[in-house]
């Protein structure tokens, strides 16, 4: 059956010509000249396609053409479809409108009143500029895109493909990295992706080789304003309010350009990027979507267009959604077609946009059945490690979710998963600090973690280690708060983790107390030395180069504002700081044997250490072997509040050894990339400080 309507088209008068469709692949396409529309609802009762046309006249004149789709024309199993003649292949908004059983207790929440996001939508279009709360009432729409060039990727365009054992990763913010006025940057480009191209000397300088980029899929950045609440003064910058799989957050485009400037600017930051040499890795949210709880519903996609699909839910307790995400619903994640769904947007990103990998927030939710009950061997999981497509990506789990699913070590990996270490930050943490009984963690950690990792054919790298994270202390705050201080979220300071292993050393915050400075830069060196030193893939935060502080805020992601925004006049401040962590990073990546593909054997590794159960012993010293070039490196860390005399053994057969670092020096003695040669016998290492050694001939 073939409808024809008329309506009014910005170049054309040809009328609009419906016909069945297919129903394969989902979203829009492309058919000769004519468009198909495809979707999934397998409870649905009626399905409509809603479309929003360019007018003639102004930009905000526009048509509505609405389209309902027969369930014996335009529907296959469970998937409707539909072919529309006439058009335009660029500037249409669309939705569809969906109706069903209104059975509450059965899962059902069908309201055929609401104009519902596509899920497969590859560009969506909404407000225009970030967080502007005038714009707050704007819909987000599906769009496409069929006039514009493929982007052009340039002739001697190449990935990194960077080996996992290399990979230093720096985990930020795209809006955050930019988005202050110190950034120098044209206000139109300040806090876009073009803003991150503008800034990648600094990452060259850095160091670091793979940026870790918080949510960049289509978000609701405004969530927190939809009804008077306790955070309705917030907005959500961090990004973990998914609107949409597919498409890029439109509003990190410069100049407010929209969903095809987003996509396009993406692609040119991603590019760049990698003509650095860097690799880009985003943090993708499947565990939930924007679309809250059923206290507080907000139906933008998939609550509307099938619930009982989307969504785990309880169903022997009113169908309620199931909430392990700590954010009001979860995602369904095992059911095949949602499955896919994920399988199909992670491809996407890596087709289209030439991604190099994915951390996948609350992982754990992923290894959950449609009625929350952890699964031996997930099915996504599974085919995420199988996929020929994403058999190039590095895979990082965050192996815990908030129903308390902590797979830390045990995440069931097919030897490809990698897993933020979570036992890692808190050992690391806790021995720095000066904790009793933390030496034999400590050195457990800073090998690999074997204890975690090594089963089947797991390497090291499998452990992303990381001492701070974007929620959390930033590392300034660690060493300068024993307390959270989130009263500006407006939760009453219920919200963000009290369990910290944070030491203020002395004094709560900000102070000029010389001598708790100068502890406090230590006590950051000595955690970025540790990390550097560590076997397994480092991750660094954001800021944490120059000492950024949220002034105690341990759960800022509400926080638009200086809280979150890197600070590029405090970076030219704090050089010295700033050196060392870019000097220690350079340090890791010229010296193979901080990286290793296996695990340290007997071989490889001398501890100098004779008691490992004395539980008042907080200072550990070891020699990692080089068995190439006999380049070994002595390493001591003391977190004792009184010097220690450390024996230093003889180095390596025609060979000296030069101090390196010494954490109690100050800039630029505390880090000595060429070393400073050291021929005593002992070494008088300083309270809470650490030492590395080299061996050059």
């Amino acid at each position: 059956m073939t409808e024809e309507r008329e309506c009014t088209m910005a170049d054309t008068e040809m009328p609009l010509k419906y016909s069945s469709g297919k129903a394969f692949p989902l979203g829009v396409s492309q058919v000769e000249g004519t468009l198909n529309f495809a979707i999934f609802s397998q409870h649905a009762s009626s399905v409509i396609l809603w479309l929003k046309l360019p007018g003639r006249g102004t930009e905000d004149e526009k048509d509505v053409v609405e389209f309902v789709l027969d369930r014996q024309r335009n529907k296959t199993g469970d998937i409707w479809h539909v072919l529309v003649e006439g058009l335009p292949a660029s500037g249409v908004l669309y939705g569809y409108r969906v109706d069903g059983p209104q059975g509450w207790d059965q899962g059902h929440r069908f309201d055929n009143s609401a104009i519902l996001l596509d899920p497969y939508a590859k560009l969506v279009s909404g407000r225009k500029y970030f967080g502007i709360a005038e714009e707050e009432s704007t819909q987000s729409f599906g769009t496409y895109d069929f006039d514009s060039s493929p982007f052009d990727w340039g002739d001697n365009y190449q990935l990194p493909n960077l080996p996992e054992t290399d990979l230093v990763i720096y985990e930020m913010n795209v809006r955050a990295f930019t988005a202050d006025e110190s950034s120098g940057l044209d206000s139109a480009v300040r806090g876009s992706y073009l803003g991150v191209i503008d800034k990648i000397p600094h990452l060259l300088e850095l160091g670091v080789n793979a940026v870790e980029l918080l949510p960049v899929f289509e978000y609701d950045e405004l969530e927190f304003k939809r009804y008077p609440n306790p955070r309705d003064h917030m907005v959500n910058t961090w990004g973990y309010s998914t609107i949409n799989f597919f498409a890029p957050m439109s509003r990190y485009a410069s100049a407010g350009g929209g969903p095809v400037a987003a996509s396009k600017e993406l692609k040119q930051m991603v590019k760049e990027l990698h003509n650095a040499g860097i690799e880009v890795i985003l943090d993708v949210v499947y565990n939930h979507t924007n679309e809250a709880d059923d206290a507080n519903p907000y139906m933008t996609s998939f609550r509307g267009i099938d619930n009982k699909v989307y969504y785990m839910l309880d169903l022997k307790k009113n169908a309620e959604l199931l909430n392990f995400s700590g954010c009001g619903n979860t995602l369904n994640c095992n059911h095949p077609v949602v499955k896919e769904l994920i399988l199909d947007s992670l491809r996407h990103w890596v087709e289209e946009y030439h991604i190099d990998g994915f951390r996948f927030d609350l992982a754990s939710v992923l290894c959950r059945g449609p009625d929350g009950c952890p699964l031996d061997a997930p099915p996504l999981i599974k085919e995420i490690a199988k996929d020929a497509v994403l058999s190039r990506c590095k895979i990082i789990a965050e192996p815990w979710d908030c129903g308390g699913l902590y797979l830390v070590g045990h995440f069931p990996n097919w030897d490809r998963w990698a897993e933020w270490n979570g036992q890692y930050r808190d050992d690391i943490r806790r021995f720095i600090k000066g904790d009793p009984g933390m030496k034999g963690v400590f050195a457990s950690r800073v090998s690999g973690s074997a204890d975690l990792f090594q089963v089947n054919n797991r390497k090291p790298h499998h452990s992303v280690n990381f001492v701070i994270a974007h929620d959390g202390f930033t590392l300034y705050d660690l060493v300068s708060y024993n307390f959270k201080h989130n009263d500006a979220n407006g939760e009453g300071g219920r919200d963000g983790c009290n369990d910290n292993f944070s030491w203020n050393c002395g004094v709560e915050g900000e102070t000029n107390d010389l001598n708790v400075l100068s502890l406090r830069s230590r006590q950051m060196k000595n955690f970025h030395v540790a990390l550097m030193i560590s076997q397994g893939t480092p991750m660094m935060l954001m800021g944490d180069e120059y000492g950024h502080t949220r002034y105690g805020n341990n759960n800022s992601y509400g926080h638009d504002t200086c809280i979150n925004h890197f600070q590029w006049e405090q970076l030219e401040q704090r050089d010295g700081h700033f050196r060392f962590f870019s000097e220690m990073i350079k340090f890791r990546h010229s010296n193979p044997i901080l990286r290793r593909d296996s695990f340290l054997n007997k071989n490889d590794v001398t501890w100098h250490e004779g008691c490992w159960e004395n539980q008042e012993s907080k200072f550990l010293a070891f020699t990692v072997h080089d068995h190439n070039s006999s380049g070994d490196i002595y390493l001591a860390f003391n977190a004792h509040d009184f010097f220690v005399d450390a024996v230093i053994p003889p180095p390596p057969h025609h060979k000296c050894w030069n101090r390196v670092v010494d954490t109690n020096l100050e800039s630029p003695n505390d880090i000595v990339p060429e070393g400073v040669p050291f021929k005593g016998s002992k070494y008088r290492i300083a309270p809470f400080s650490s030492i590395l050694l080299k061996a050059n001939p």
